[in-house]
């Protein structure tokens, strides 16, 4: 087939659990795609971490699957005019600056091993500062802790920021570090802005790295990636590995503020909510940030090149679609996912079995670090049907609790 005048752009998408590759024609619809599933590595309980080399290789692996789909059907690769990248955003990776080779494995999101470390911050003076800062309540979430708990466990790490080498970056830098270049052939170290403002070290009003943020976490020394607009032009360099090779990098945003880009809500007061390992709504708010009293985390929610940011309330939800990958992956009570549904519509109800998803503590509007899952209601009457049933129940119930914060607030502002 022939492209003609048609142009294309590309899209990665490197989620919690697999890693995805598109490209789509003018009309946004994909003619070409690639997805990849790579392990989760779990350690201890609450713990969940990913080997870094092992993210990059999955997005290589995509770009090549979608390619050479995309190039047997006849169109060529000269057509395809930019590239976006979208990732899972509080996930943590520190590497050495001289050598480029991560220190330890990326300590992702719903990681809850930092319990003990915000407990200890949470008693630390300016504590009570950093919601109003960060838009963001201290907790296992965001990646400061991280990255403490690294320099805290791992001598090479802290070895190498003692000296002033360690580079940090939340997996869109990583990805970006190890496949583009700027325009004098250097490694790229940066970040959007919708990822920044998920590492507590930002100020959600000024969207720079704030010195205090940067002290109180006790990271003074750590190399932090420059942070640019959403969508910018020069900020993301270009692919320096073929296939692609020199195809310019002009877009990049944390998935949840991707997806909100995605459904379109351009405007103040507009909403997504969308279910993956988690469960995410996020609404927009207009140019102004809104912190929140209800539980709800103040995030930025995009910004385009020369445009001022647009701030959203989100609530996160940590377990949405990884409640079914345990029931298949640690109970065996189904073989593949989409199983779930047809279990769980056999049954009219749960038949009182409530299933409490918290994996790695509560997140929205909660924010209970150290609470476990648990599962109630049990009886000799209990089937899987009905655990099939509370396990979607869960992320029903946690979305209407993240869903009530939200409408207060717009009532509040109508």
């Amino acid at each position: 087939m022939s492209s003609g005048s048609l142009k294309f752009t590309a899209a990665i998408d490197q989620g919690t659990t697999s890693t995805r590759f598109f490209i789509f024609d003018e009309r946004g619809e994909p003619v070409a795609k690639h997805q990849e599933e790579f392990n989760q590595i779990y350690l201890h309980a609450g713990w969940i971490e990913h080997d870094p080399y092992v993210l990059v290789q999955s997005v290589r692996n995509c770009i090549e699957g979608a390619t050479a789909q995309f190039l047997a059907r006849g169109y060529k690769l000269e057509d395809i005019s930019a590239i976006g990248m979208t990732n899972q955003r509080e996930t943590s990776i520190v590497w050495d600056t001289r050598t480029g080779k991560a220190l330890y494995n990326a300590i992702v999101w719903a990681d809850s091993r930092t319990t003990h470390i915000v407990r200890q911050l949470k008693s630390k003076d300016g504590a009570e500062r950093l919601l109003q800062m960060t838009g963001l309540p201290l907790s296992t979430y965001p990646s400061a802790v991280k990255v403490r708990w690294i320099l805290e466990h791992c001598s090479a790490a802290q070895a190498v920021y003692d000296e002033g080498y360690l580079a940090f970056g939340t997996v869109d830098s990583w990805l970006l570090y190890n496949l583009a270049t700027g325009d004098s052939s250097e490694r790229l170290h940066v970040t959007d802005v919708t990822n920044a403002s998920r590492t507590m070290l930002l100020n959600i009003h000024t969207l720079e790295y704030d010195p205090f943020l940067v002290k109180f976490f006790g990271l003074e020394k750590l190399v932090l990636p420059k942070v640019a607009s959403s969508s910018n032009r020069t900020a993301y360099g270009i692919i320096r590995e073929d296939p692609l090779k020199g195809l310019k990098v002009t877009g990049c945003l944390g998935d949840q503020s991707a997806a909100l880009v995605g459904q379109k809500a351009f405007a103040e007061g507009m909403a997504k909510n969308t279910y993956g390992t988690g469960c995410f709504m996020l609404y927009n708010t207009g140019i102004k940030p809104v912190i929140s009293r209800n539980g709800l985390l103040t995030t930025v929610g995009f910004q385009l090149e020369n445009q001022p940011a647009v701030y959203a309330l989100e609530g996160s939800i940590a377990v949405a679609g990884a409640a079914v990958k345990f029931l298949r992956d640690n109970f065996g009570m189904i073989k593949e996912a989409r199983e779930i549904g047809e279990l769980a519509a056999r049954v009219p109800d749960s038949g009182g079995v409530v299933f409490v998803t918290a994996f790695g503590g509560l997140f929205a509007p909660y924010w209970i670090d150290d609470a476990q899952g648990t599962i109630f209601g049990i009886t000799n009457y209990t089937t899987k049907e009905h655990i099939c049933r509370a396990t979607i129940e869960a992320t029903c119930f946690q979305v209407t609790s993240s869903t009530i914060g939200i409408l207060e607030i717009h009532v509040k502002n109508s």
